[in-house]
């Protein structure tokens, strides 16, 4: 409206080629973007940079390379990354240092050289791969495959020309006025390395103008297992080496830039390229493929990156359906599968995340049959994850759901039961979208259909009461440590399902021990309870100035006006040192200052703050406010004892129901 106004862009727009994961805990994602530089964030639970991403992650930039492809991140030496550009460059990047260092293969400027006359043809998105048995061990590609063992000091030619090189489409690109000669529409070359994961000697290649080679004993020799029905030219995008099969791979090709032709096109072959199978049932026509991979815990249950959305296959490949959820109408470069999580990069919005899909991976007739299905937890990592996820699937309405949490003594930990209207019913048109709609900690549903919720790994939080302001503090449990636990889950009061999972220690803790954090528990459920036990003094306290104003209301006996005076100001006393009672708003704790039971729960904020053991200081300051503590309920009892006792003596002289000396908390 002629700038009246603006938006926010409150989404991204980035475009990534293609998506890399990295060995860190938790992982990385990696990718160049185009018009831009390479970049990485932390899939979750990293907050030590400064550059914020969503969910408060961190993004870090330039690892080497630039816009136009692959990222390799060094897999045992996390600070080392490998990165591509245009033009056949090919960096490595120190993290550690900040030292680049140019490391191509044939490191000669093509600029203005036409495909026929390069002596190493290098696309804009060339391939950079480790070995998945050897670290040391880098793959690249030109026309040729390439080997370093060196880091890029020097290279070894590992195959001949594995491209058609046809002639015909080697010559100038781009023009009339103005040719597109950067280096970046080169064609003929090698546009897909993927390494065997059962056998270093076994590497596939394909190249950008549709040939597929295979060498089983390391680059000596080269066979041409190209799909017989492949047709001519079909760009070789992405190949999949299985990594759960021997011998056997996947082909995704898109050929939109001959003859416009958008069809799908995937095989997948399980005797090294000798035999294929197209496997594209249930893919729409015009919806090409960018790359499929499979599922490294579950054979044959694969996903397919597609130029609209994500698709996904239990059987191999045989039939595939949509796993869009969420997800806008986008192209889909390029998809990776790391831990527990699907991981793609767009080409316009950037990276997504489908976390946790155990439910695809443990799909069977059994669960489709049943009733009511606990899916098994994936393992949780202490500091890193949000929490124990736990996934369930209803084949109908239940009346209620329960679910319970236990340690490894069978003790009860945590409750959470639903119950059948007390939740408003929602619609899920996608069979999987409740499974995956962030497993929220609300607790369980019991209408039909999938859910998840998480726990958050915390033991019951203290005692909180009405109006209760506290600075610095929250109500928080203890975390559990690590080690083994139980969820179970009752239906409709029937026969329970369990299933065991582990909380993990974080593998980033150097020198923190699983008896430290035990020790950091044992401090944690310590203060928990002190604070619990303060909060619920000042229920006992606030109940019992209750009663008295009901009393009075019954009596106008003098006598017992004034002692009830006596009961409510003593208690007063006792109360103002526990609990602030002059607070009214958040800020109130700037002018007045925090008493005992905020102390105390700002104090287990210390204690929980770092995955560590207690500092020596956390234990003399809580033996510190616990003895004042101590003094205060001492006197608190003094109090109903003495002056509560004779404000009783009164009342039931009077006829009057004495005061409670209750406990109102269970």
């Amino acid at each position: 409206n002629g700038g009246e106004s603006w938006t926010d862009q409150d989404y991204s727009t980035a475009q990534f080629y293609r998506v890399i994961t990295t060995e860190h805990t938790p992982y990385h994602i990696c990718g160049g973007q185009q018009d831009n530089s390479t970049a990485c964030i932390p899939v979750r639970g990293w907050n030590q940079m400064a550059a914020r991403g969503p969910g408060n992650r961190a993004w870090y930039y330039a690892v080497g390379g630039c816009e136009s492809g692959y990222v390799a991140p060094n897999p045992i030496d996390l600070d080392v990354f490998y990165a591509g550009c245009y033009g056949g460059a090919l960096s490595r990047f120190d993290m550690q240092t900040g030292a680049t260092r140019a490391v191509n293969v044939w490191p000669e400027n093509p600029m203005g050289q036409s495909s026929e006359d390069l002596i190493e043809r290098v696309q804009w998105t060339f391939p950079i791969v480790f070995s998945h048995h050897d670290p040391d061990v880098l793959y690249t590609g030109t026309q040729k495959v390439w080997k370093t063992t060196n880091e890029g000091q020097s290279w070894e030619q590992l195959s001949p020309d594995l491209t058609r090189a046809d002639a015909m489409r080697m010559g100038p690109s781009g023009g009339p006025i103005t040719k597109d000669q950067t280096g970046v529409e080169t064609y003929a070359t090698v546009f897909a390395i993927a390494p065997s994961y059962h056998d270093a000697e076994v590497i596939w290649a394909g190249s950008d103008d549709g040939l597929v080679h295979v060498t089983r004993d390391g680059g000596l020799n080269w066979v041409d297992v190209t799909p017989p029905d492949a047709p001519d030219f079909v760009r070789i995008n992405t190949i999949e080496a299985s990594p759960t099969t021997p011998g056997k791979a996947y082909v995704s090709g898109i050929r939109y830039l001959v003859d416009d032709d958008r069809a799908p096109y995937i095989w997948k072959t399980d005797d090294y390229g000798q035999s294929w199978t197209k496997i594209v049932g249930g893919i729409p026509g015009d919806d090409f493929i960018r790359a499929t991979r499979e599922d490294p815990q579950r054979p044959g249950l694969l996903y397919a990156a597609s130029e609209r959305t994500v698709y996904v296959s239990f059987d191999d490949g045989a039939r595939w359906q949509p796993l869009s959820l969420n997800l806008p109408v986008l192209q889909v470069s390029d998809l990776v599968v790391e831990e527990n999580d699907v991981v793609i990069a767009t080409h316009g919005r950037s990276f997504w995340v489908l976390e946790n899909i155990g439910p695809l991976r443990q799909m069977s007739d059994e669960i489709t049959a049943a009733g009511a299905w606990l899916y098994e937890p994936t393992d949780p990592v202490r500091g890193v994850d949000f929490g124990a996820e736990f996934q369930y699937y209803l084949a109908e309405d239940a009346e209620s759901v329960a679910f319970e949490v236990m340690d490894a003594a069978g003790e009860v930990i945590r409750t959470w039961e639903a119950v059948a209207g007390d939740e408003e019913e929602e619609e899920e048109e996608n069979p999987f979208a409740a499974f995956f709609g962030g497993g929220g900690g609300g607790g369980p549903s019991v209408e039909q259909g999938a859910h998840s919720f998480r726990w958050d790994m915390r033991y019951p939080a203290w005692t909180d009461f009405e109006g209760r302001i506290m600075w610095a503090a929250r109500p928080m449990g203890p975390t559990a440590v690590p080690g083994t636990y139980t969820v179970r889950m009752t239906v409709d009061g029937g026969a329970p399902q369990t299933r065991d999972f582990d909380i993990l220690i974080n593998p980033n803790l150097a020198g923190v021990t699983v008896a430290d954090l035990r020790e950091r528990f044992e401090l944690a459920i310590q203060i928990r309870d002190r604070v619990s036990e303060a909060n619920e003094a000042v229920i006992k306290v606030r109940d019992i100035y209750s009663q008295i104003d009901e009393r009075l209301e019954q009596t106008g006996d003098g006598e017992v006006e004034t002692q009830s005076v006596v009961v409510e100001e003593n208690l007063g006393v006792v109360e103002a040192e526990i609990y602030q009672v002059q607070n009214q708003s958040n800020q109130d704790p700037l002018n007045y200052p925090i008493k005992l039971n905020n102390k105390l729960a700002a104090l287990l904020g210390v204690v929980e703050g770092s995955e560590n053991r207690p500092t020596d200081q956390s234990y003399e300051v809580f033996e510190h406010l616990s003895a004042l503590l101590d003094e205060q309920m001492s006197e608190m009892e003094i109090v109903i004892r003495r002056d509560l006792g004779r404000l009783n003596e009164l009342l039931i002289r009077e006829g009057l129901e004495p005061i409670e000396d209750r406990r109102l908390v269970s």
